[in-house]
């Protein structure tokens, strides 16, 4: 069965930061879905995540036959997988270039959740800590890894998930878009059931939120206003960072006639296109 695909969302400056470096878009005209958190002062996060966000979505409008950056080959997965991750090679590649001929943005780097949508199936990926979960009939799971120290070590099991989300280093990221000239996204297929919600978000929105939150928020018809109140919920829940929560739906095909519309841009602003 081919799926109706419904998307919206928002992105706030949250509670403490002075400027937003986290950036989202999407296109359903190609079925693609980015969500991007930035790192790096002078504004160079908001410039990573910005760049990252419009090279997967260029990527995905034009030419998909782009050879993988330095030739990796991803085997076990779609086409459609291996599209993500050429898409995210390009990206970490831009924005090191774009880092090392630019003093102000040295060091400057970029998380990415991403998401290819082709009839009822999909496929993920990320590079960082943001994550993409999947609520299915109330239930939540979490589709991605974070590439973070304190996962690391849970993974490892050096340290429990309790102490992880307790530790001070959460914030300590191990890999991440632009901080080398190669980077490895993580890749999976997956298959939508009807009425299936997909939420990509920022670390700003996922450490606060609890499972039961999320389900809750989603439970609802306009996804416009479910990402809103996911946003609100992290605030609620006393996120120090920015906040940004994309979700997608897999309708059923009776509401086709309600899908319209691409947004994209800087902080998720609405463009035309």
């Amino acid at each position: 069965m081919s799926f109706a695909i419904q998307a919206a969302g928002n992105t706030d400056i949250g509670l403490v930061r002075k400027n937003n470096e986290d950036n989202f878009g999407y296109d359903l005209r190609y079925g693609i879905f980015v969500v991007c958190d930035g790192m790096g002062g002078q504004q160079a996060g908001e410039l990573a995540s910005k760049i990252a966000v419009d090279t997967v979505l260029d990527y995905f409008r034009q030419d998909r036959n782009v050879a993988p950056v330095g030739g990796a080959k991803f085997e076990g997965v779609s086409p459609r997988a291996v599209g993500l991750a050429g898409a995210i090679q390009l990206a970490n590649q831009a924005i090191h270039e774009s880092g090392a001929s630019n003093l102000h943005h040295a060091g400057m780097g970029s998380t990415i959740v991403a998401v290819a949508v082709e009839g009822n199936l999909f496929s993920v990926a990320n590079v960082g800590d943001s994550r993409i979960y999947l609520i299915r009939n109330n239930h939540v799971v979490q589709l991605t890894n974070d590439h973070s120290l304190v996962m690391e070590q849970v993974r490892r099991g050096i340290m429990t998930l309790e102490e992880a989300q307790q530790s001070k280093m959460q914030n300590v990221i191990v890999r991440a878009l632009g901080t080398d000239d190669s980077v490895e996204p993580d890749l999976a297929d997956h298959e939508f059931n009807s009425e299936d919600v997909l939420l990509l978000c920022s670390d700003g929105l996922s450490r606060y939120v609890k499972d039961e939150k999320m389900a809750e928020a989603v439970n609802q018809d306009s996804l416009e206003q479910a990402s809103s109140d996911l946003i609100e919920a992290a605030k609620t829940g006393g996120s120090d960072d920015n906040i940004t929560a994309l979700l997608i739906r897999a309708a059923h095909p009776s509401w086709k006639d309600r899908v319209l519309g691409v947004l994209s841009g800087p902080g998720g602003q609405k463009s035309s296109t």
